[in-house]
């Protein structure tokens, strides 16, 4: 597939880029050499490889799935302006 001058002010348009006429036949060339580029790898059979999410063949390494309550209770409450009783200490809101 070749793309034309006509062709690229045309999709500039669309995407509000302002292009100059001078630069319309280089950019026609340029993309007209990526669209060729992809119709030869589109002539790649692939029908016999497997869909990948990624080109290493990993797995992911789980955690264990431990309730817990961290053990951090006084690390945090440390940071509080006040506590009381291993709480966050709140003004009274409702009178």
């Amino acid at each position: 597939m070749s793309v034309d001058k006509a062709t690229v002010a045309r999709i500039a348009h669309l995407a509000r880029i302002g292009v100059g006429e001078e630069e319309l036949e280089p950019l026609a060339a340029e993309l007209s050499g990526i669209l060729q580029w992809i119709e030869q790898l589109n002539e790649v059979d692939t029908d016999a490889v497997p869909p990948m999410a990624s080109v290493h063949d990993e797995g992911l390494r789980w955690r264990g799935d431990v309730v817990n309550d961290g053990d951090k209770q006084a690390d945090i409450v440390a940071n509080a302006p006040d506590a009381a009783n291993g709480f966050f200490a709140v003004p009274k809101v409702i009178e």
